[in-house]
């Protein structure tokens, strides 16, 4: 697997076109065009002066229009907001299986922002990328960069989030019915004061497992109060933070819905710290099942997402709709499962 990382660059080269290089050169646009393909059918000495006009104009290719015109590589792109989240790396690990199993080859790299996705597409796209798997890019605004791609007929497949208007194949975890399971477990216990610590409010997966929770209080009519939904970002600091200013609060809670197990961790150490047991006091329930989840103290109950099927399903659906034009786009929806482990128990009385 190739990897790599960009971030903005201040030089804007969108207004230099083939003509102005061919101009610059002395040569038509159609030899510009000869030497940018890599073509035989140019001299050296011509070669060089084209070359050395592209570089002296700084003219970027249209590397979309190009890649859609060469034909097959068998190599696919992967973009993802990073490459240490756990989440993210093990769907890419699984899709760069699958990939060469079907034969073809994955480029991975990673933009922190919408603003890193331009230059990172374009030396993908350079590299002739037969199409695109892309996580979380409703997230932000880096979906907008694909939209050329996908009109243009570029083969895109969105992983972990949902598409809009846009006509793609995605894959996503059931998530709503994940923060349910998580809850109405919870209540099965016989907790009502249940707190839920959040993802960031913009993330897909974040909004569906705070429905999920909302959709089993609703269902075992209890009224929702928002002093319970508390905000993190994904980080256990982030949750131990929550729980102490909880705690502070005075609000009455039995047990702690943490959306993913980093959290979760947070969660229990901070309990801990201000000398509350788990389950004993509190019943505290991740998210995601890591593989260290088993092993943490107490050993933690979850929703397992299954990251094997992610990228494998990703992978499957891009590699189809390269080979098959005619494709229709896919939504594939995966389920979750609730994983008993000894973090909850029934509610003391």
């Amino acid at each position: 697997m190739v990897f790599f990382r960009f971030r903005r660059s201040i030089l804007s080269r969108s207004q230099i076109t083939i003509r102005d290089v061919a101009i610059q050169a002395g040569v038509s646009h159609q030899t510009v065009s000869r030497v940018i393909n890599n073509s035989e059918q140019v001299t050296p000495s011509t070669r060089k002066r084209v070359e050395d006009a592209i570089k002296k104009l700084g003219y970027r290719p249209n590397v979309i229009a190009r890649s859609m015109a060469q034909g097959h590589t068998h190599t696919l792109g992967c973009i993802s907001p990073n490459l240490t989240n756990y989440i993210f790396s093990s769907i890419i690990e699984n899709a760069q299986a699958e990939a060469r199993r079907l034969g073809f080859f994955i480029l991975t790299g990673f933009a922190s922002s919408a603003d890193d996705v331009p230059l990172l597409l374009d030396e993908m796209l350079n590299r002739r990328v037969d199409g695109l798997l892309v996580l979380n890019p409703r997230d932000d605004e880096r979906y907008l960069h694909l939209l050329p791609l996908i009109e243009s007929g570029m083969p895109v497949v969105y992983l972990k989030n949902t598409p809009k208007e846009e006509a793609v194949s995605s894959v996503c975890a059931d998530d709503q019915n994940g923060g349910y399971l998580a809850t109405q477990y919870l209540l099965e216990l016989g907790h009502t004061n249940i707190v839920t610590i959040i993802g960031p409010k913009n993330e897909e997966c974040t909004q569906d497992r705070l429905n999920g929770y909302r959709q089993a209080l609703s269902e075992a009519s209890i009224k929702q109060e928002e002093t319970l939904v508390i905000k993190g970002d994904w980080s256990a600091e982030s949750a131990g933070r929550a729980v102490q200013e909880l705690l502070a609060s005075a609000t009455p809670f039995s047990a702690i819905f943490a959306q993913n197990d980093r959290m979760a961790v947070g969660t229990i150490r901070a309990l801990r710290d201000s000398g509350l047991r788990v389950p004993q006091d509190i019943s505290v329930i991740g998210y995601d099942d890591i593989p260290l989840a088993s092993y943490f103290d107490p050993p933690l109950t979850t929703i397992r997402q299954p990251m094997d099927e992610f990228g494998r399903h990703g992978a499957q659906l891009l590699v189809d709709s390269i080979q098959n034009p005619k494709y229709s786009p896919k939504q594939v929806r995966l389920d979750t499962q609730l994983i008993k482990r000894n973090s909850c128990a029934p509610l003391q009385s």
